[in-house]
This record gives structure tokens, sequence and C-alpha cells, in this order.
């Protein structure tokens, strides 16, 4: 069934969830939100997607498998872990680099690293089980 409105809602809103996931990461630094929630919103504009337009349209847009994102963020969880084990400190320890990029100082840190593994896991699984339950016919 074509739905006009779900189509033009959904065209409309993909790009406004996503680039809100994004300031919802980058915002949990500091204060309330980072990689969890900014990677449910995430999966849930391509959840919106996959609900209008079908998977096989939802794979061209994500342009990378599901599967992949969460190993990406699986890898990037561990790096984040074993990059302060590298410097003497214990496992998952945080540490800071401060770079001067273009007269403003630019902050990276093993927590950024971690947030990111985390939000690539949480895409890359829901994002997952969306195309599994939408491709394959539930049987009783």
């Amino acid at each position: 069934m074509q739905s006009l409105i779900l189509h033009t809602t959904t065209r409309m809103m993909i790009g406004v969830l996503v680039l809100f996931s994004l300031f919802l990461f980058f915002r949990g630094h500091d204060e309330p939100g980072g990689g969890f929630i900014g990677g449910l919103v995430g999966a849930g504009a391509f959840t919106l997607y996959a609900i209008a337009f079908g998977t096989a349209a939802t794979r061209k847009i994500l342009r990378i498998h599901p599967i992949t994102l969460i190993a990406i963020g699986l890898a990037s969880l561990v790096i984040s872990g074993l990059i302060p084990m590298f410097m003497g400190d214990p496992f998952l320890t945080g540490k800071w680099l401060f770079l001067e990029l273009g007269g403003s100082e630019v902050k990276l840190s093993t927590p950024l690293i971690f947030d990111i593994g985390v939000y690539l896991c949480v895409v890359g699984f829901i994002v997952a089980v969306i195309f599994s339950l939408e491709e394959e016919p539930l049987t009783f």
C-alpha cells in the first residue's frame, strides 16, 4: 500500500532525525545524551524509512550492512579500552588529546571513541532486527 503522506513526511524527516541523532550524540559528553540515545534516534530514522519505502531502499541509502556497523562499533569499543592499557593505565580509563586546528582547540578522547562504538552498535542492531522482521514472513 502506498501512502503519499508517509512518503512525503519520511523524505522530509529522515534528514532532521539523523541530524538530531548526531546532535544528541555530541551533546552527550557534557549533558544528557550520548551514543545510546543518539543511536536510538538514528535507528528510528532508518526504521521510518524502511516502513515507508521498504528494506531495499533503506539498504541503498544506508550503504553499509547493519552487521558491519555492529562489527565496526564493537571494534571501536575495544580500541577505546585498549588505548589506556598501552599507556600503563587500567582498561577503559579516559584519555584526552588536545589539538589546535585553525585557531581553536579540538578535544579528542577515548570516551568519544567509546560513544562512537555504542552509536554504531545500536544503529546496526536495530536496523538489522527491522530488516530481518520485514524481509522474512512470520510463521506461527
